[in-house]
């Protein structure tokens, strides 16, 4: 098969075809390479990985469940090197191309799952969220997406990283196969719709304004098939720039404890960014840790506050669309940041969140994210559908 994205891990493509008379017979799926498929190494993004560790004798979890539901898997996707990137764009096999903006950087970690169903090359691909690795490609490359409830997958035989924000989602370029695909993994089928609706107005604040302003139909669309009217509210009283604090103290610390036995017996190649990231992980100090995990439980009482049962809240899932390809390490580094402020909250609270497609800024994607109390994702995934049929 063609891969004119250069969304597939280089090499021979894997292939396993699901049983017919599934629900999602004649549906095609990607895997992004962190989910072990039996007889396949797993590369993480990181040549020097695969060879450090066995090849898995059988498929992850939610790669089997696919499968039994009759959908097809048709290769092993692209991702930031040891999911540790959110822009896509990978020093050991390159950056794939966001069909829908090709200038522009198709986000990450979950580059090429979200390169491959933007191209249509396949109808969904499962990616992973630990800071915004399915929501950050989602909005670049016009897609569904959802991280779903922190827990309410079953991640084994997926490459961890955080395991205390580690998520397993999915893209879909339409809501019908989007919510097909939650019905198998959540074993749930969509619905009820929510009743009230939150908007975070301090997120759409911090977001560029044409991304503001390019929301507000897609906005008023959610309000009119909720039958409500938006309220305003502050997700994040401390700043959202302190909840990205405390999400960075966190997870950094987590992957450095991951990938430590890793690092210190194969002494692995890394890029430059990657390695840096690792360091500054190993190096944040007990009390900044403390604080951190004092700022995730005001966070996830913030979070039970605003969502109880039937109400959802809505922002902007980046605050601008996809950056250009080839930027320098310096310039990146704010970009990074501010999209944190956007993200941080699904790491520290483990609520549902899926991000809708269907506004652009200078012809570039961006999407609207609607966020759910937990459990609730399949009344997200209702949202996403009355959302396509009332577009």
């Amino acid at each position: 098969m063609n891969d004119p994205v250069h969304a597939f891990v280089p090499g021979p493509r894997a292939h396993v075809s699901g049983p017919p008379g599934g629900p999602l017979s004649g549906l095609t799926f990607a895997v992004k390479d962190l989910f072990d498929v039996a007889g396949v190494p797993t590369g993480g993004g990181n040549h020097d990985w695969a060879k450090a560790n066995p090849v898995p004798q059988r498929h992850a979890r939610v790669v089997q469940q696919l499968l039994d539901a009759g959908a097809d898997m048709i290769g092993k996707t692209i991702t930031d090197e040891v999911s540790l990137g959110i822009l896509g764009e990978s020093a050991f096999d390159g950056t794939p191309v966001n069909s829908a903006a090709p200038d522009r950087v198709p986000g990450g970690s979950s580059s090429g799952s979200a390169a491959a169903v933007a191209a249509g090359l396949c109808d969904t691909a499962l990616g992973t969220d630990t800071g915004g690795s399915v929501r950050v490609p989602s909005s670049f490359c016009g897609l569904y997406g959802i991280r779903p409830t922190h827990g309410r997958l079953d991640l084994t035989g997926l490459m961890p990283q955080a395991p205390s924000s580690d998520t397993a989602g999915w893209f879909a370029r339409d809501a019908r196969t989007f919510a097909k695909v939650g019905g198998v993994l959540l074993g749930e089928e969509p619905g009820p719709l929510p009743t009230r609706l939150l908007l975070a107005a301090d997120a759409f604040g911090f977001a560029d304004q044409e991304v503001a302003e390019a929301l507000k139909p897609m906005v008023a669309r959610l309000a009119k098939v909720l039958g409500t009217t938006p309220q305003d509210e502050i997700m994040a009283p401390q700043g959202l720039s302190v909840w990205a604090r405390a999400q960075r103290c966190l997870q950094p610390v987590e992957a450095w404890e991951t990938f430590r036995p890793w690092i210190e017996r194969h002494n692995p190649r890394m890029a430059f960014g990657v390695a840096a990231g690792l360091i500054a992980g190993s190096q944040i100090s007990a009390a900044d840790q403390g604080w951190a995990a004092l700022m995730r439980e005001e966070a996830r009482a913030r979070m039970r506050h605003l969502l109880p049962p039937g109400t959802i809240l809505c922002l902007p899932t980046t605050p601008f669309p996809a950056p250009l390809r080839g930027q320098s390490i310096p310039a990146l580094r704010p970009v990074r940041d501010r999209i944190t402020c956007l993200c941080a909250q699904g790491g520290l609270a483990g609520h549902p969140q899926v991000s809708l497609p269907g506004a652009t800024v200078e012809g570039a994607p961006i999407g609207l994210s609607i966020i759910g109390g937990r459990g609730t994702d399949a009344a997200l995934l209702a949202v996403a559908l009355a959302m396509e049929d009332a577009a």
